[in-house]
């Protein structure tokens, strides 16, 4: 903890006191138990001692601090850690203005004409170029009652 620790957990399990086996957690600071920060933020380390009586465990847990520089701790910040930006100050709009596009549209060199009068003409040349077609009469009695002539 006094090098720079968020948070450290030792547990020492096996005979301490008497015949009987226990186990004694000693936790000091902050230490998160669950999630992928556990894999980032804690480090652990289990050695096993064997003392005359029986074997000693000691489990060692230490949870790094946030250090954005990454000199001692963790670059990644924990995923309840917010950080609030202030927004840029904008400044406003007085009276419109158009920017200018980099190439104009030039119109086509053809005059522009209204889709109306352009079917009005098709139609003109349409009735000049075709000569009349002979249609079909009907005589009453005849098969199909089609003549063609």
């Amino acid at each position: 903890m006094e090098s720079g620790a968020q948070g450290c957990e030792i547990v020492v399990s096996g005979k301490l006191r008497g015949q009987r086996a226990k186990a004694m957690k000693f936790i000091d600071g902050l230490m998160i138990h669950s999630g992928n920060p556990v894999n980032d933020y804690v480090q652990f380390a289990v050695r096993h001692v064997l003392l005359r009586q029986g074997v000693l465990g000691i489990k060692v847990k230490i949870m790094l601090p946030h250090d954005p520089k990454e000199g001692k701790g963790v670059k990644k910040p924990l995923p309840d850690h917010i950080q609030i930006v202030q927004p840029k100050e904008e400044t406003p709009i007085v009276q419109p203005y158009s920017e200018p596009k980099e190439r104009k549209i030039e119109p086509l060199p053809q005059q522009m004409v209204h889709p109306q009068q352009l079917q009005q003409q098709q139609q003109q040349q349409q009735q000049q170029q075709l000569p009349p077609q002979p249609q079909a009469q009907l005589q009453p009695g005849a098969p199909g009652n089609l003549v063609y002539q």
